[in-house]
């Protein structure tokens, strides 16, 4: 039985820079107890929540990827995908990140719209 932990983050604004890392689950040390070897933990996104908190529509872009990089093929969630006024925008399902992979994305105006989300954390 995996021995996944429960995790939650953000709540981030999304920037009107489309190559601006959200997230990412690098350890810079795996330094641990004696006789134990640690490893590159991995995330499973379940749900991402993007809150539009302005009188108008704004649209927003994620992508999957290397850091900073919003390149044609990795784009996962929306493409200018628009919340309406005082809205919200739920995506559910399982994507996993691994150590090498960053969330990046942005919105059409900045601070407009904020993100949040909820997965596991296992452990290769």
């Amino acid at each position: 039985m995996a021995s996944n932990k429960l995790w939650s983050w953000g709540p981030v604004a999304l920037t009107n820079t489309t190559t601006t890392n959200i997230l990412n689950f690098t350890i810079t040390s795996l330094a641990g107890p004696v006789g134990t070897t640690l490893t590159q933990p991995y995330f499973i996104m379940r749900h991402i929540r993007i809150v539009n908190k302005t009188a108008g529509p704004v649209t927003f872009s994620l992508y999957l990827g290397l850091t900073g990089a919003n390149t044609a093929g990795t784009e996962v969630i929306g493409t200018g995908l628009s919340v309406a006024a005082n809205q919200a925008y739920d995506w559910y399902g399982m994507m996993r990140m691994d150590v090498a992979q960053f969330l990046v994305g942005g919105a059409s105006a900045a601070t407009s719209l904020t993100i949040q989300g909820e997965g596991e954390i296992g452990f290769v």
